[in-house]
């Protein structure tokens, strides 16, 4: 080829690239930007049309997904439920589920859409890399299987303990996906809710329907799947297979897609491993209420171990982190002798094992310190199986509501202005072991502003602050400052909650 037609080769690709990273479409806040590219990230066939997009604010890369309802009427009989059920999506936070950034409704004369922005994992699905594993002709390490299995039973008993349980419908291989740094992220949480929620045609508001289509995914249901209401044992059978599919890399398919029920059998029979395929045949019981809970299914003996010092100590910093100087580590290993000793076993008649600093590098573990807090080694062995409430908000005041409200309400805006003034009050709620919240908040051009809610007993002045700043209530300057006055405020109360708790 010469270098002429080479250069042109050249161009012509740089010319598609631009195209694909043109902007189609603006969200209403301008915060996310369209792109020409489409993405396959467990969407809904024939109703979602999933796009790559730009958050402009992080200068990260996201999924625009859109809903279709081309009746308007239809939509408009059912926009409360849309809104209440995009608004609990909203809420979701997990370390290992697809983040679900923002939505808004456009309205228009003769049709509706609904676009949401979701978290894009560029790193690809389970069944990808299981894929490219088999075909390097490796095996799964046994080491990272229970590290991915106990990631994906953190998202699935977070789901089921919210209140009410969400249950996930679609897991599959294609439905998990893994980040560059081994962190699992389940995507699709919402498939189940529009297919069976939304006002859509009939023939795709079964997942099980729309699975028929693809005869390869069809293993990962349950036999009562699609004949008796969904409950977690439904998505606890789909977890075994994927478990399975994750130990054995491959089930073998009978022909050019279909899995068979004997071929799930040998590939279990196949494992070396006892206890792996206890837990994996529990996990796949042809019987609903045999199934173990995927809170049970952690103290497994095959997942189940005792945390070291080092993980319990690195969750605590972080549980801490508003205590602790950003550059902490550094400093702190800069003044320490190196041949001080850490610790030590003495042992009668041998002589005593002992670990200095010298042996410990803080680059491993400020590594060790950003794996904990993307969620990649989680505590939930040792946390309670607890209802997680969805619903809870923060709420404007009566004036506040009347003066802001508007026939379409547009997306939340980022808040541009500082607090210059902060005052609280907490109260008791009468015949309950809750206290209520209210927050006065005077902004720098004099505008006040009124917050309530309800507080739970594992609120903290950072969660708080935190959710204050994601909703646009308050200036993400003003973090710190804010945490820090209701930490003073908690203080001064926490004889009291400790009693009502």
């Amino acid at each position: 080829m010469s270098s002429a037609a080479k250069k042109r080769g050249s161009r012509a690709k740089d010319e598609e690239s631009e195209d694909e990273c043109e902007g189609l479409e603006e969200s209403p806040c301008g915060r996310w930007q369209k792109r020409k590219e489409q993405v396959n990230q467990g969407s809904m066939p024939r109703i979602e049309s999933t796009y790559l997009a730009m958050d402009t604010e992080e200068g990260v890369e996201v999924v625009w997904n859109e809903l279709h309802f081309p009746d308007k009427k239809i939509f408009k009989a059912h926009e409360e439920k849309i809104r209440t059920m995009f608004d609990n999506l909203m809420v979701l936070d997990h370390p290992n589920i697809v983040k679900f950034h923002k939505y808004w409704l456009d309205l228009r004369e003769t049709s509706s859409r609904v676009v949401f922005i979701t978290e894009y994992v560029s790193s690809g699905s389970l069944r990808q890399f299981l894929k490219k594993t088999k075909k390097n002709r490796k095996t799964m390490n046994a080491r990272a299987w229970k590290r991915w299995s106990t990631q994906i039973l953190s998202a699935l008993s977070f789901l089921h303990s919210c209140e009410p349980p969400i249950i996930h419908g679609n897991l599959t291989s294609d439905t998990i996906f893994i980040q560059h740094n081994g962190l699992i992220k389940i995507g699709s949480v919402w498939y189940r809710v529009f297919a069976n929620e939304l006002p859509v045609p009939d023939e795709l508001r079964s997942p099980l329907k729309v699975q028929r289509e693809q005869n390869r995914d069809l293993h990962f249901f349950p036999p009562e799947y699609g004949y008796v209401e969904d409950d977690p044992a439904v998505d606890i059978f789909s977890f075994g297979m994927c478990a399975l599919e994750m130990a054995v890399l491959e089930i073998q398919r009978n022909g050019e897609s279909q899995v068979s029920q004997e071929a799930v059998s040998r590939a279990t029979q196949s494992l070396e491993d006892e206890n792996m395929r206890e837990f994996i045949l529990k996990c796949l019981s042809l019987e609903a209420d045999k199934r173990p809970t995927a809170y049970n299914l952690l103290f497994h003996r095959v997942l189940f171990e005792v945390h070291s010092l080092k993980l319990l100590a690195a969750h605590c910093i972080l549980h801490n982190q508003y205590l602790i100087p950003e550059s902490w580590l550094e400093a702190g290993t800069k003044v320490i002798d190196q041949s001080t000793v850490i610790a030590e076993i003495r042992r009668k008649y041998k002589p005593v094992v002992a670990w200095r600093y010298s042996q410990v590098s803080s680059l491993e573990l400020d590594k060790f310190l950003d794996d904990v807090r993307n969620g990649i080694y989680p505590l939930m062995n040792f946390a309670s199986s607890r209802p997680h409430i969805l619903t809870r908000g923060f709420s404007q005041n009566q004036e506040d509501i009347q003066n802001t409200k508007t026939p379409t309400p547009e997306p939340v805006e980022v808040e541009t202005r500082k607090v210059i003034q902060m005052q609280c009050n907490m109260e008791e709620i009468e015949g309950t072991k809750r206290w209520h919240l209210t927050l006065f908040l005077k902004l720098e051009d004099k505008l006040h502003r009124q917050l309530s809610c309800d507080l739970l007993p594992t609120d903290s002045s950072q969660d708080i602050a935190s959710e204050l700043v994601q909703y646009g209530f308050i200036h993400k300057d003003d973090f710190h400052k804010l945490a820090n006055f209701l930490e003073e405020i908690f203080h001064k109360h926490r004889f009291s909650l400790l009693r009502t708790y």
